[in-house]
């Protein structure tokens, strides 16, 4: 199989996993008594992981069609990498935090596959595939940009309908400001640090393309 068809057949296995996890998370949450569809889009988790899904089927289109990604593509991918691989690591902290703070979390399989299998997934093929490009590092603002315009929309929603999607922005739920600005200052850090290392390796030719470097090379040495 010619690799970047493998690439794009990843991809759309990719958005085909999101899309069925979603549909699967959405419908375990109607079971809960303080469901409420508005709320579940309201995670930026969950508008990542929409936005991942997204990005995989344009991604898997693109690779049928053409041998290198467009920089367009590859600056668009690796800000939702980073915003999946964050929603990772903040939602195993989340995990963490509720059992210290007595609260009961209960990660059903989609929660699994969405924030943790996924996203490891989602790193190796960006780390493999043939034909990614160099990402820009201005794409680090945008990755830690929207982030705090979703942050501010979400106090403001919060004071509306009383619901926060996660503890540290619950007036309720925090000690003192400085505890507020504190996570929010660690999950900004970590927005940015992350996006750091995504666009880092997007600088390293991808190992599909140098192992098949390293082929071409013996084989020219053998004759």
């Amino acid at each position: 199989m010619n690799s970047r068809v493998a690439v794009g057949a990843a991809r759309f296995i990719f958005a085909l996993v999101e899309l069925v996890s979603l549909v699967a998370r959405y419908i375990w949450g109607l079971d809960t008594a303080s469901f409420a569809p508005g709320n579940f889009f309201a995670y930026l988790t969950i508008q990542s992981n929409i936005a991942f899904m997204v990005v995989c089927v344009v991604g898997g289109i693109v690779a049928l069609k053409s041998t290198v990604d467009p920089p367009w593509l590859t600056n668009l991918h690796a800000v939702v990498l980073s915003w999946i691989l964050v929603a990772g690591i903040v939602f195993a902290i989340l995990v963490q935090q509720a059992g210290e703070r007595g609260f009961r979390l209960e990660v059903p399989w989609s929660d699994q596959v969405l924030h943790f299998w996924l996203p490891a997934f989602a790193l190796l093929e960006w780390i493999i595939s043939r034909g990614r490009g160099r990402s820009q590092w201005r794409m680090i603002t945008l990755t830690v940009g929207y982030p705090v315009i979703w942050g501010g929309i979400t106090l403001v929603r919060g004071a509306v309908v009383g619901w926060y999607p996660y503890f540290f922005l619950d007036p309720d739920q925090v000690t003192d400001p400085f505890e507020f600005v504190t996570y929010s200052s660690i999950a900004l850090l970590t927005f940015a640090v992350t996006s750091t290392g995504v666009i880092s390796l997007a600088r390293l030719k991808p190992v599909a393309e140098r192992v098949s470097a390293r082929t071409v090379r013996a084989s020219v040495e053998q004759s």
